[in-house]
Order: C-alpha cells, then sequence, then structure tokens
C-alpha cells in the first residue's frame, strides 16, 4: 500500500477527530437534510464509514509502504487503533459498568445466549456452505492442494469470526495454511467483519420497525435501561473538574493494572498451555495465553465489583459519557482500518466472505424470528462472535450504554469456544472441498 497523504498520528488523530465532530454536530441539528439523513443512517455508523472514505481515498491509513533513499522498502504503521483499542476501549468498559444492575442483566434472560450459539452455528455452518454455493460458479474459487488449500486459509476466518485473534492464530497454526497467501485471509476478515458491522449498525437506526416485525419482547431491555436512568437522575450533579480526575483515575488506573495483570496471566497460562502435549488441545486453550483477552476480562470484572461501591455515583457525573467518547474514538479507528476499493481486488475470496456472512445473517434472522427476539440480542449476538471484545461493546452501546457489558459477557465467552468451533466449521469445510 503506498504512503497516505498524512503518515503523521498527531495529523490522523485531529482528522479522526474532525470526522467526530462533524458528526455529532450535524446529527444535532434540528432543521435541514441532515435531520432526515440520520433518521435512515445512524451517527454512530457515519463515524464508522466517514474514516474510511478517508482511507480509500489516500487521505490517511492504517498501514502503507514507502522507498527510503536506499531503495529499500520501509513499512509504516498507524498506532491509533491500538491505542485505542488497549487503552480506550477497557477504560471506556470500566466507566460504562460503573453503574451495571446486574441481576437486570441476568433478568434479560436466555435469550442472550440462544442468539449467541445461533450465531456460533451460523458461522460453522456457513463455511462449508459458502464452499459448495461459490463452487458451482468459481471451483478455482475454492480450489487449491496442500498447504495452499483455500479450505485451511478459511480456516482462520472461522477462528476469527466465532472467537477472535488469539483464535485466528491457532487455526493458522493447527492447519498450517501458507503465510505468503495467509494476508488474502486477513484482508477478508477485515472487509466482510467490518461490512457487516456497518450493517448491523445501520439496523440500529431501526431497531423499532425490526423488534415489530419480528414480534419481540424487548420489555427486560427497556426495564434495565429505566433503571439505569433513574439511577442516573438520582445521583445526578454537576461534574467539577476533581469528579472528571477522579473517573479518569479509576477507569485508566484499573486499565493500567489491567495491562500489568494481563502480562502475567498471559505468561502464566500461555505456559501451561504451551506444556500441552495434545496440538489440538494445545489450540484450543491458547486464547489464555492473549494478553487482551486478559486486559478485557480483568477490566470488566473490577468495574462489576466496583458497581457495588459508591463509585457507580459517578455515573450521575457523566461516567458513561465519558466512555461513550472513548467507544467513538475507537469505532473512527476501526473505520480508519477499511480501505472500499479494496473489495475489487479479490472477488472469488470476498464472495466466500459474503455468502458465509449472509448464512451466518439469515440463520440469526429466522430463529429471532421463531423466538421473538429483540434486534439487541441479534445484534449484540453475532458481533460477539464476528467482532469480539473489541466491537461487540460498540454495537451493545449503541442501544444503550448501560448494555456495554452484555457484549462484553458474550464476546469473551466467545473467546473460550472460538478454536473449537473453528475446528468443527474446518472439518466440515474440508469435506465441502473434497466434494
Amino acid at each position: 500500500m503506498n504512503a497516505p497523504i498524512f503518515t503523521n498520528d498527531a495529523i490522523v488523530f485531529g482528522i479522526l477527530m474532525l470526522s467526530l465532530g462533524f458528526v455529532f454536530f450535524t446529527e444535532n441539528l434540528k432543521t435541514g437534510f441532515w435531520v432526515k439523513f440520520y433518521k435512515i443512517v445512524p451517527g454512530l455508523f457515519m463515524a464508522y464509514f466517514i474514516p474510511a472514505l478517508f482511507t480509500t481515498f489516500g487521505v490517511i491509513a492504517p498501514e502503507w509502504e514507502i522507498e527510503n533513499t536506499a531503495g529499500e522498502i520501509v513499512k509504516g504503521k498507524s498506532q491509533l487503533y491500538y491505542v485505542s483499542s488497549r487503552f480506550l476501549l477497557p477504560a471506556a468498559l470500566v466507566l460504562m459498568t460503573l453503574s451495571i444492575d446486574l441481576r437486570a442483566i441476568f433478568n434479560l434472560g436466555n435469550k442472550a445466549l440462544i442468539m449467541f450459539f445461533t450465531g456460533t452455528i451460523g458461522i460453522i455452518l456457513g463455511g462449508p456452505l459458502a464452499i459448495l454455493l461459490i463452487s458451482i460458479f468459481s471451483p478455482e474459487t475454492v480450489g487449491g492442494a496442500d498447504f495452499d488449500a483455500v479450505w485451511r486459509g478459511l480456516s482462520t476466518l472461522a477462528g476469527s469470526w466465532i472467537g477472535g485473534g488469539a483464535n485466528q492464530t491457532a487455526m493458522l497454526e493447527i492447519y498450517k495454511f501458507n503465510p505468503a497467501k495467509y494476508g488474502g485471509m486477513v484482508f477478508v476478515d477485515i472487509v466482510i467483519a467490518n461490512i457487516w458491522m456497518a450493517i448491523l449498525l445501520i439496523g440500529i437506526g431501526k431497531k423499532e420497525k425490526i423488534d415489530n416485525w419480528l414480534k419481540a419482547d424487548n420489555s427486560a431491555i427497556e426495564e434495565l435501561k429505566t433503571k439505569v436512568s433513574q439511577f442516573t437522575q438520582s445521583v445526578k450533579k454537576n461534574p467539577s473538574l476533581t469528579d472528571f480526575m477522579i473517573m479518569l483515575a479509576i477507569a485508566f488506573g484499573t486499565v493500567g493494572f489491567g495491562h500489568l495483570v494481563s502480562k502475567y496471566l498471559s505468561t502464566f497460562f500461555g505456559n501451561i498451555v504451551s506444556a500441552i502435549n495434545s496440538p489440538t488441545w494445545k489450540n484450543i486453550f491458547t486464547f489464555l495465553g492473549s494478553g487482551f483477552f486478559w486486559l478485557i476480562s480483568t477490566s470488566t470484572i473490577i468495574a462489576v465489583i466496583l458497581s457495588f461501591t459508591k463509585a457507580k455515583n459517578y455515573e450521575g457525573a457523566g461516567a458513561s459519557k465519558i466512555g461513550s467518547i472513548f467507544i467513538y474514538i475507537l469505532v473512527a479507528t476501526i473505520g480508519m482500518k477499511m480501505d472500499l476499493a479494496l473489495i475489487f481486488e479479490n472477488l472469488g475470496l470476498i464472495a466466500i466472505g459474503v455468502v458465509w456472512m449472509s448464512i451466518h445473517a439469515g440463520l440469526l434472522i429466522l430463529v429471532a424470528k421463531i423466538i421473538k427476539a429483540p434486534y439487541f440480542f441479534l445484534a449484540v449476538g453475532s458481533q460477539a462472535n464476528v467482532g469480539g471484545a473489541a466491537s461487540a461493546p460498540i454495537v451493545a452501546q449503541a442501544f444503550h450504554p448501560s448494555l456495554a457489558t452484555v457484549g462484553v459477557l458474550l464476546a469473551v465467552f466467545g473467546y473460550a469456544i472460538g478454536t473449537v468451533g473453528a475446528i468443527a466449521c474446518t472439518i466440515l469445510m474440508e469435506l465441502a472441498s473434497s466434494l
């Protein structure tokens, strides 16, 4: 990828913040074109889409290559997504979880888990079905032999779309896909997963109509939102500088502790996992060696503990609003990773991804219709699989900040079953490729 116009992260961050400012300014206009526009397209989607346009037109980029004066190719990379996902995301989760009502979360019932597992099954079945369908029109797209076999590469997508990055790496290790071609699979992962998240965000703008069509009972969700709103009103105050500093101290103090603990826990469990003799069992538990897994888990656990203390009263000073700011910055950096022009460079693999994700989506819609599950459970159950802990809270908090924790809990569960589900999917994909 050629170098974009701006490679300095300070400048790029300024561009992203201007984009977010534009979205919030136009979304809050009371008259004119933008009122009608945001009735169709939610602001959260625009916060994602505008940075994607900047990347597509070469203004900014997540990664690039340049040739130095010695004729050597030098790779460059923006650190904004890393900072957002490793610092701002866990801080946001802490601030949004301070006022959590665990009893109300559990009262959401079993539909959240049903939709999550439906999403998992959709990924497991979607891979082999996509191979069978695409092979009818383009057998070479799903072909390949030995370690170049496409099904081996697609196994890494299954790991990512059920669990996360650690599960994806585990599948690469298990099935030994050609490393030279692995970049193409990563590209499909980024494109399809981000397009699907964009569709889910657009659907949030139509959630009432979708819920009516599904004949969904979202009373438990509304009850949770009402409880949080009533609590917020009961402790509402005009925040002082001290309040802001204490909230940031709680958030980033927890993040710092999370990084400290995750370093030791990932090393400790990583050593245990590496000592397992069975390659299959070793890769199933690879996620335990992921620092990001322990960072998110530790931050969430501490936030839940704090929700039983007076720290929860900081919701009245705007804790979840600060958390939402961090989430929007994360959304912008995720959008920055999406180059829409690259979609046309590998249409065969993209077609597999589109069919695969369509099967996943279709099964979710079918089950949601049958059990009358609200769109919230469909969207978050899907994103907890496909996007993991980095993006499931984004979709969840778009419904209400108090619901972000639901996305985190499901995503963390996805890490635990990601490799097992991906192995099942890969076995079926290998069979489908041999037909």
